[in-house]
């Protein structure tokens, strides 16, 4: 789910290149917040949630998402859609003025308002910087693991 075309089309020719093709995947055009409260009336839910959402960005219908404001309902509302026994979600951002430890605390403290029993893990993403051992940091990753 996406609210951009263009980001559809590039995760298409990524599932391509990757030998997904012909892989189960429905790829919707769509507000993320949106379509989330709608599979909530729906009363459809998910083993596993991978989101990657923008800093700042406009759904299709010029729908104003800022990083700040709409984490924690995001959070909170993909909660809502996990089955009874989920696997992970992850949360993957690039938004500056965050760090890995702001979002595992936030995506923790939703979690911990549930029955699930998990743990939470985050780590920094970068690129590495050749012939050298550092890297440059671009964003950070948090991943909840489900477990009984």
């Amino acid at each position: 789910v996406d609210s951009s075309r263009g980001m559809i089309d590039w995760c298409k020719e990524n599932v391509k290149s990757n030998g997904y093709e012909n892989a189960e995947i429905r790829y919707l055009v769509d507000d993320v917040v949106k379509f989330v409260q709608r599979e909530i009336r729906r009363g459809n839910h998910y083993d596993a949630i991978i989101m990657d959402p923008p800093s700042y960005g406009r759904g299709p219908n010029n729908e104003l998402f800022k990083f700040e404001e709409k984490i924690n309902p995001l959070i909170e509302a993909a909660i809502d859609i996990l089955s009874d026994k989920p696997v992970f979600l992850i949360i993957n951002t690039y938004t500056t003025g965050y760090s890995a430890s702001v979002i595992k605390q936030v995506l923790g403290a939703n979690l911990e308002k549930t029955a699930y029993k998990f743990d939470i893990v985050s780590d920094e993403i970068g690129i590495h910087i050749e012939d050298s051992d550092y890297d440059l940091p671009c964003g950070f990753t948090t991943r909840g693991i489900f477990h009984d």
